[in-house]
């Protein structure tokens, strides 16, 4: 049998990385001229992803116990919003989880709520708004699906929902159109 050997994802090699590393100062600069600039938290996601799965920012040593090989691992920012790599794994570990430990094996139906680009930036900026919103879309899905299913009490049938909130599309635009 032969074993399957760890490859770096060398991330310094891609165009997102490239680009961040070339820009961010420029970027940040022309943000904090324009406006308020980004939050601390944002400005940190950026600057840990350009040291994610970098081996001079720090890296671990691991061993198989079994071959003896031996190789380095790097570090990784964890970061959910600017890293594809981890916000990959994040995504899979967390869908692992709902399908191993949350979701009964019942059948599921997935639902998405889709708002109009003048109210995706109230939602972004105001949490209740987005919760209220929120809690209406599955009541409603709710009440629905007891209907369908010819249910007339809420205390004869079990439902449960796992939400996700999208804050952004493919090409990051969370404001209004123009």
């Amino acid at each position: 049998m032969v074993a399957a050997l760890y490859a770096r994802r060398e991330p310094e090699k891609t165009v997102l990385y490239q680009v961040v590393q070339e820009h961010l100062e420029t970027f940040l600069a022309m943000i904090d001229a324009r406006s308020r600039g980004l939050p601390k938290y944002v400005r940190n996601a950026f600057r840990k992803y350009l040291d994610c799965g970098i081996l001079q920012k720090g890296f671990w040593r691991v061993r198989c116990p079994g071959c003896g090989h031996d190789t380095v691992v790097a570090f990784s920012c964890k970061e959910r919003a600017i890293c594809p790599s981890c916000a990959g794994r994040r995504m899979a570990d967390t869908a692992a989880h709902l399908v191993d430990a949350v979701l009964p094996k019942k059948p599921v139906r997935q639902w998405v709520l889709s708002v109009p680009w003048a109210v995706r930036y109230d939602f972004a900026r105001d949490a209740k708004l987005l919760s209220k919103a929120l809690k209406i879309f599955i009541d409603e899905v709710f009440r629905n699906s007891r209907r369908r299913a010819g249910v007339r009490r809420a205390r004869d049938a079990a439902f449960g929902a796992v939400t996700a909130v999208q804050r952004f599309g493919s090409s990051l635009n969370l404001m209004r159109r123009s």
